[in-house]
């Protein structure tokens, strides 16, 4: 079987639908169905809906980083089995999109205004950390995984107490994120210079600030 080799406008159209994907699709098709399942919806006063839907807008956000992070990893990705890690963990993260999306559909809100923003910074940061160099490139999944599973644990002690629907979403995402850290921990993935996890959980705090309400 030959293996087609794409053109640098190929490239640069794959890029651009998978953009237009992720930025534009609140609810992508997802391969496996929200956590959430037969739970029922509890009734949310006006500040609670409120709440909620802003926690999950933030979520809804990360995924579209992540989503970012892993594809422009990948477009230039040295190694083609680490290629294909980034981008099978890029289809699971379609998955918590989708996820998102149902759940502020359901709390009567939607995505941030700002997402083709978050997702080009995003996708600037993961091409350049794979430039510099693949374990480097898995260094940044670590640490953004990290960082994303312990806002995900914010989220779950702050959501309100009868929101068992966002609750079941953001678990199951927590641990997806844990194993993601995992894998590329042993895939070799180097410790990132001090200054960049500081700096990741600053440009992090901006985002959520900014994201629970725009």
């Amino acid at each position: 079987m030959t293996t087609r080799t794409f053109s640098p406008l190929d490239r640069l159209l794959i890029e651009a639908e998978r953009a237009l994907d992720t930025v534009f699709v609140a609810t992508p098709a997802v391969r496996e169905q929200s956590p959430a399942g037969d739970i029922a919806d509890s009734a949310l006063d006006e500040s609670e809906r409120r709440h909620a839907a802003g926690l999950m807008r933030i979520n809804h956000v990360g995924e579209v980083c992540a989503q970012a992070l892993y594809f422009g990893q990948a477009a230039v990705a040295r190694d083609a089995t680490l290629r294909t890690h980034l981008l099978e963990a890029a289809a699971e993260e379609t998955d918590h999109l989708g996820w998102c999306g149902q759940r502020l559909d359901e709390l009567g809100s939607r995505p941030s205004l700002l997402n083709p923003l978050w997702y080009a910074g995003a996708w600037a940061i993961g091409a350049g950390a794979g430039l510099i160099g693949d374990r480097l490139s898995l260094g940044f999944v670590v640490e953004t995984e990290r960082q994303v599973e312990a806002h995900l644990g914010e989220h779950l002690e702050t959501l309100p107490a009868g929101d068992e629907r966002s609750r079941a979403v953001v678990r199951r995402m927590q641990a997806d994120e844990a194993r993601h850290a995992d894998n590329a921990l042993a895939a070799g993935a180097a410790q990132l210079p001090k200054p960049l996890p500081s700096l990741m959980r600053f440009a992090s705090k901006v985002m959520k600030t900014i994201a629970y309400r725009v």
